[in-house]
């Protein structure tokens, strides 16, 4: 097939020819993720701000089922090129799309159906009660169209349709950053428009994947007929493989509901300089992110096709890529901190909060990209159990009792130090685990099934 012979250049080139538009949706994305929050800000209401952060965590368990499919479905398509067998490859692109739609639904019925309590899970005091409650429902409205897009994008990724998928993801961007300021400002809908702005914004994305579709060459591109999606046993291969990027985005989504259930204590305040603080964090873990997700395909090609001596090349050489990366980007957000922070908050006291919480999350910034490299390593070669166990540790085992113990011995200064202390563990763990397996494949003791 024409459009696997990116995954056939050389280590460097076939890094660079993915990751490189893998950045690019990463940094897009970042824009996205920042969007609502950088408008809403404007507004000067950081009660509204805070609204965006506790409504964060269900926007997580939403992108977790995306990535779940999509991600799942970039490494079973992936490891089908390799394999050369292209009903494969149209079975687990039809099943991303099938999918996608009926979890959207579900996701739209059953926030609608539990919205008080979901509200009050999440921390929602009656300061930033209706606001929260807005900017979820019309979230969960858009459900089905924002899952579509995302897992289709993953889709394109394992065909290796890289540009296809940077695009899409891209006009979503910059279609939310467009009707984000008329939607808040202009026409004073203040979260709701935020809200409104992000479903849009998926919906003309997808727009331009079925006209790419329709014009496209490429065989197999966006499978859409339903007697390709039947195979159910496909299907759970697909969310096995999806289900570490699942885990990691569920449970961060939990971590930040408890955060928040803490920092309520401490005032809306502190709830919106911890969410700013998070965003800027975000610039480093995400790109470093970006690179790992970026090669995912490739690994999962090299595997399916035997080729072990460039799987090694390629860690190597990403691992080197992804620490120097991470050293950058650390000491830019350490020392422009409050200027980052300043792009999401104006009240000085709030600025001055956050770049202090900074300071503690940013320990791990240039080594986090080794977290991601391994995890997306095993869920490349197949080893959905070890992935898995590297996402359940970070966001989960180790990150969610850290919150609370060590709010508990240095409140909230201990509160920000939980997330570098999980990140530290989770490194090393991982790390270990990546290693071990790599040699299992490389002695050819490890079953492809």
């Amino acid at each position: 097939m024409q459009n696997e012979a990116i995954f056939q250049k050389s280590a460097w080139r076939a890094i660079f020819s993915l990751s490189i538009p893998s950045l690019i949706s990463i940094a897009v994305m970042m824009l996205y993720n920042m969007a609502d929050m950088y408008f809403v800000g404007w507004i000067g209401d950081y009660a509204q701000v805070a609204a965006v952060s506790l409504a964060m965590p269900v926007y997580s368990i939403l992108m977790a089922i995306s990535t779940m499919i999509g991600n799942g479905g970039c490494t079973k398509i992936a490891q089908a090129l390799g394999q050369h067998n292209e009903q494969q490859v149209r079975s687990y692109s039809a099943l991303c799309v099938w999918s996608s739609i009926l979890f959207g639904i579900l996701f739209a019925v059953f926030c609608f159906l539990f919205c008080t309590p979901l509200l009050k899970f999440l921390g929602a005091n009656e300061e930033m009660w209706d606001y929260t409650r807005s900017y979820l429902l019309i979230l969960a409205a858009g459900a089905p169209a924002i899952l579509l897009n995302h897992s289709i994008g993953g889709a394109l990724r394992g065909e290796g349709e890289i540009k296809a998928g940077m695009l899409g993801g891209m006009l979503a961007t910059f279609a939310n950053i467009l009707l984000d300021p008329l939607f808040i400002i202009v026409l004073k809908l203040g979260v709701s428009g935020a809200a409104i702005a992000t479903v849009l914004g998926n919906v003309i994305a997808l727009i331009y994947y079925f006209l790419y579709k329709a014009k496209s060459k490429t065989r197999c591109i966006i499978e859409v007929r339903p007697s390709y999606a039947h195979d159910i046993k496909a299907l759970g291969g697909v969310l096995a493989l999806g289900l570490p990027n699942a885990i990691s985005s569920i449970l961060s989504g939990f971590a930040g509901t408890f955060s928040n259930q803490i920092l309520v204590g401490y005032g809306t305040q502190a709830v919106a300089a911890m969410a700013a603080a998070g965003k800027a964090i975000m610039l480093v873990t995400m790109i470093q992110m970006g690179i790992c997700m970026g090669i995912q395909p490739l690994l999962a090609y090299c595997y399916g096709g035997n080729d072990y001596a460039k799987l090694k090349e390629i860690l190597q050489k990403v691992l080197f890529l992804t620490v120097g990366v991470g050293m950058v980007l650390t000491f830019f957000i350490y020392f422009g901190r409050e200027w980052v922070i300043g792009l999401f908050i104006k009240d000085s006291a709030v600025i001055s909060l956050g770049a202090h919480l900074v300071t503690y999350q940013i320990v791990m910034g240039p080594f986090i990209g080794i977290y991601y490299l391994a995890t997306n390593f095993l869920q490349a070669s197949g080893n959905a159990p070890g992935a898995s166990v590297a996402s359940a540790l970070r966001q989960g085992l180790l990150l969610i009792p850290l919150l609370y113990l060590l709010n508990g011995l240095h409140g909230l200064e201990g509160l920000a130090a939980a997330y570098p202390a999980a990140d530290g563990v989770s490194v090393v763990v991982t790390g270990i685990l990546a290693i071990y397996y790599y040699r299992k494949i490389a002695a050819g003791s490890c079953d492809k099934t």
